[in-house]
């Protein structure tokens, strides 16, 4: 083994670090257990605050073993830290394996006790219950050596109380799988959503309305307080073929003189994934759209709108888009042009840099985000 390899395998993660810390508290208290050669606590570029995590690197492995066995967790600014063997491998992160997902936690579990609760299943290289200022959000994953560990875990824990909570405990699915599973969960559904009936509707005429499509195990208008309908329900059949064929002939008929809208009834989790799924596609056709094409405007008069701004820099090209950021009705200062072309951007740049537009000189650069 090289040397440098060596010093990699002795190289330790310190997470969830106090703000405060610096890498000489750092050094101090992890040289107790032997010699380190190095400390970094990453910050950020601009800034230079800390991000809340270091890689420590001893001289001996026996000695970074040492530190994981017996700092784990200490209390050091107020925080307790979090230590694991620094994964450089990317493909051990994210490939999945002998990873847990842990849900339905205890809002008093924390870091600490999830080790502690896990470990007994074999080694863990790292464990995180997820957390924002108010505390615990109530999931954790918690990363095992060997996937045989991790299946212990999943059998032994998985339907358990811990404190007063039932736990969920199941292998760590990637976004692309979970994306994937609900893409053909989408394909085979039963669940109907129902919506613009009006408030004269309840649960025994919706079903009437739905019966010849299929045997129905469920039906459902939604009411509010006075027992009126909202205007909207669902109906669960027993097979796919009913719902698809309700979908598609009742989508758009008319109810109460109405036409109402019939369609697959989505978890919210679903809804979410495919409008942010769209809002992505779209930012995407956007950038590539206006490619090498936009400026910056800056030191803008506050009466140039986006008429005005479009107005002076028409002569240089086709513009696409136009925006004078504003708050509260106010400009800002600043905006955006997007041209057609980079040529016509650069010329655009070239000839109003510096020109006085309303009582201020432009500022101009070209724009790295849209």
């Amino acid at each position: 083994m090289n040397v440098a390899a060596k010093y990699r395998m002795a190289s330790l993660y310190v997470g969830d670090l106090h703000s405060d810390v610096t890498e000489d508290l750092l050094f101090k208290k992890f040289s107790r257990v032997g010699p380190v050669l190095s400390i970094r606590i990453c910050r950020d570029l601009v800034t230079r605050r800390s991000l809340g995590y270091a890689y420590v690197n001893f001289l001996q492995l026996a000695d970074a073993q040492k530190a994981l066995d017996t700092m784990n967790f200490d209390v050091v600014k107020g925080k307790a830290i979090r230590l694991m063997w620094s994964q450089r491998d990317a493909y051990l992160r994210k490939s999945g394996i002998g990873n847990v997902f842990i849900k339905n936690l205890d809002k008093s579990i924390d870091n600490k006790s999830l080790y502690e609760c896990f470990s007994a299943f074999g080694k863990i290289l790292s464990s995180k219950v997820m957390s924002d200022d108010r505390g615990s959000k109530g999931y954790a994953f918690v990363h095992f050596q060997s996937q045989s560990a991790a299946d212990r875990a999943i059998e032994e824990m998985n339907g358990k109380f811990l404190k007063d909570c039932k736990v969920f405990v199941g292998r760590f699915k990637s976004r692309k799988d979970r994306e994937a599973e609900l893409r053909n969960k989408a394909s085979e559904f039963t669940n109907v959503y129902i919506k613009n009936f009006g408030d004269d509707m309840d649960d025994e005429r919706l079903r009437e309305v739905f019966s010849t499509y299929g045997r129905i195990l469920s039906v459902k208008v939604m009411t509010n307080s006075c027992g009126k309908s909202r205007g909207f329900g669902f109906v669960s059949f027993d097979s796919h073929e009913a719902a698809r064929k309700a979908v598609e002939e009742m989508n758009g008929k008319e109810v109460n003189g109405q036409p109402i809208f019939v369609g697959r009834a989505q978890k919210k989790v679903e809804r979410q994934a495919e409008l942010k799924q769209m809002f992505e596609q779209l930012k995407k056709e956007r950038i590539r759209g206006c490619q090498g094409a936009k400026l910056y405007i800056k030191n803008l008069d506050e009466n140039i709108d986006d008429e005005k701004l479009r107005k002076e820099f028409s002569s240089f090209g086709s513009i696409s888009r136009v925006k004078v950021m504003q708050e509260e009705g106010q400009s800002k200062g600043f905006g955006l042009i997007c041209f057609s072309s980079s040529e016509d951007a650069a010329r655009a740049m070239t000839v109003m840099n510096g020109r006085i537009l309303g009582s201020k000189p432009l500022n101009i650069a070209l724009a790295q985000g849209y």
